[in-house]
């Protein structure tokens, strides 16, 4: 029995080995990872991006009929006028990986501020966690549906896609290295596999000009006018919206993309440069790809292949490589599809791993272990195994969701960038930013409305998110929360005068700062605790910035009042723990155990705590004990606390 006892120390350094310092400037979510050349950091986000070829081809076809390439033109159109400049600007602003988040975060304060990013977490994790678990599906249709596996594996897609999210979580949990070398190969392949295709389809479109004479004699039977095809194409193209699926995850892996050895380490030049250069040329060959596969697959298979069902349904170029190029060929054609579907999620889940610990430890909404990359692995590997078995492993019953995780995050990006470039003072931007801003807000509502199946999973995902995080923030709440301390000449001379003698402190809410403030407040101390009327005694003040932080600097200051009242002033985002950590600091600094004196709180206890959790206020001495009992388990070390 003494075994797995002598293993678990070393399970849980192996589990928290890897953790990222996401708070300061310059830092990767992936520790012990030096940066990649930009192209390669693109095969990992093309994974994501690229994949897509897999799916995108039928559902344009499903959703816009003859219309196709048409609506596939109006969605490459917003992707290089619209989504591209907004995310090559979401780099500029904030090139470390927090996103469009980051840069909306910067315009509220307060609760509102972060209610308000976990929200957009939410649909974050809604792209990023139904792309692992669709992208997954989507590759077990691609194995059930090949002729080979058919009746064998058929009705198991469900055991299938659960056994592919499991080996994606165990590459990672092997290491990061391995997944970006990987990604390198399967994407090169995927992509030479794919222009074979889309070649062949062209030569054949060409030899047989009568297919696209057909397909526009149909066209216009159906639709009349080009106009009417224009405004038709214009209404469904938000259906096609997953085919804008690679920016957010774009810059999310940012960090990873290597920089100049003299970058600023705030505003690293060489990794924006370079991750423009991603943003384009991914854009760029996926904009080619999508135009031809969505007209050839349009023009060369019939309607009723693509329905549920059919065998191009979620599979068009597939199918197309099958009919056209062999047996062999397509399956090999298969079996690529196959293993970038699969590792499609490893995009999102490098995008995750480096934007959640980016936010929710920080907010204390969040373990500290989630700043650790393999245990956070595990959480979102067990996340997908649920998303898979609640949607049965089915692409369709999945894509509003992924849709609508897209387009949201898309949208906040065009108008964090909206507002940058008005607060830039740069006008012409301000207006090409709007109207893009505009353009999303519309597609986004407009697959809300048709589709609200998506809405209601990423309210799924935010409402648990926020109540994980505020069960979290309630549980972390008797932690110091103080990254470092800072004390001014003033104050440590008053610490250093201390430590001849008994170190007393008595904390006090500043009010008017008048004489008859300290001298009422230190005799009544005296009186309340006995003390001699000689004993020397410092006043500590904590004034709160912003509640609503969790971990922060905290600085004091310390001044003479009136000639004889020596004041300690601190900022924090809590009373009780900026007095805990001031507590500890002077401890170890004089190797005195300083003494603190409080009067009781009035009022309901349970109130008093909600102020406290809330509002960094309330129940201060007893928080201030606790807080102190948890940082310090020596009694014999713990400074005194002490409640007249």
């Amino acid at each position: 029995m003494a075994a797995p006892a002598a293993h678990r120390p070393r399970l849980r350094t192996w589990l928290l080995r890897d953790q990222a310092d996401v708070g300061k400037p310059g830092t990767s979510a992936a520790p012990g990872q030096a940066g990649r050349p930009w192209w390669r950091v693109m095969c990992l986000t093309g994974l994501d991006y690229f994949s897509t070829l897999g799916y995108q081809p039928g559902i344009a076809a499903l959703a816009a009929g003859l219309l196709s390439p048409l609506a596939t033109i109006v969605l490459v159109a917003l992707t290089l006028f619209g989504a591209l400049p907004v995310y090559r600007r979401v780099a500029e602003e904030s090139p470390h990986g927090e996103g469009s988040i980051a840069m909306l975060e910067r315009l509220l304060s307060f609760w509102k501020g972060k209610l308000f990013v976990l929200t957009l977490l939410g649909f974050a994790a809604t792209d990023f966690l139904i792309t692992i678990t669709l992208s997954a599906a989507d590759a077990t249709a691609h194995v059930t549906e090949n002729p080979h596996f058919t009746a064998t594996l058929s009705g198991h897609e469900v055991l299938i896609t659960l056994l592919m999210v499991g080996l994606l979580g165990a590459v990672f949990l092997k290491g990061f290295g391995e997944a970006i070398g990987l990604a390198v190969v399967l994407v090169f392949v995927y992509l030479v596999l794919n222009a074979v295709v889309v070649a062949d389809g062209l030569w054949r479109v060409f030899a047989h000009p009568h297919v696209v004479t057909d397909w526009r004699h149909a066209l216009v039977a159906e639709r009349g006018s080009i106009w009417v095809m224009v405004g038709v194409s214009l209404v469904v193209f938000p259906k096609l919206a997953l085919g804008l699926s690679g920016f957010e995850t774009g810059v999310a892996v940012m960090p990873h993309v290597q920089g100049a050895p003299d970058d600023d380490p705030h505003r690293p030049a060489a990794r924006i440069r370079d991750t423009k250069k991603l943003l384009t040329t991914a854009a760029l060959i996926m904009s080619v790809f999508l135009i031809c596969s969505s007209f050839i697959t349009t023009v060369l298979i019939p309607k009723d292949a693509f329905e549920e069902g059919g065998p191009a349904n979620g599979r068009a170029l597939a199918y197309l490589a099958h009919e056209n190029l062999g047996s062999a060929f397509g399956t090999v054609y298969d079996v690529s599809t196959i293993l970038i579907l699969w590792f499609a999620g490893a995009s999102a889940m490098a995008g995750l791993l480096n934007l959640m610990p980016r936010y929710l430890p920080r907010y204390g909404m969040a373990p500290q272990w989630a700043r650790a990359v393999r245990p956070m692995v595990i959480v979102f590997t067990l996340v997908g195994f649920l998303v898979t078995w609640i949607f049965d492993a089915s692409v369709d019953k999945q894509g509003g969701a992924y849709a609508t995780g897209v387009l949201v995050l898309i949208t906040s990006a065009a108008i964090a960038v909206t507002i940058a470039a008005r607060r830039a003072g740069q006008r012409g931007w301000t207006i090409a930013f709007g109207v893009i801003a505009s353009v999303f807000v519309y597609t986004t509502a407009v697959n809300v409305i048709e589709r609200p199946d998506g809405v209601k999973i990423g309210a799924c995902f935010i409402a648990g998110i926020m109540a994980l995080s505020l069960l979290s923030r309630l549980v972390r709440s008797f932690e110091l929360r103080v990254t470092d301390m800072e004390l001014d000449d003033m104050a440590q001379r008053f610490v250093r005068d201390c430590t001849r003698r008994t170190i007393r402190f008595i904390a006090n809410q500043p009010g008017t700062r008048d004489k008859a403030e300290y001298r009422d407040k230190a005799e009544q101390i005296r009186a309340d605790n006995h003390l001699p009327s000689g004993d020397d005694v410092i006043f500590v003040e904590v004034t709160i910035v912003d509640p609503s932080e969790f971990e922060a600097g905290m600085r004091v200051k310390g001044e003479v009042l009136h000639g004889r009242y020596r004041v300690l002033t601190l900022e924090s985002s809590s009373v009780p723990n900026a007095l805990a950590a001031l507590l500890l600091h002077v401890r170890d600094a004089s190797g005195q155990r300083p003494h603190i004196y409080f009067e009781w709180t009035e009022g309901n206890p349970l109130t008093n705590f909600l102020r406290f959790f809330l509002f960094g206020q309330g129940e201060v001495a007893p928080v201030t004990r606790e807080v102190l009992r948890e940082a310090e388990p020596d009694r014999a070390r713990r400074p005194h606390v002490h409640v007249g």
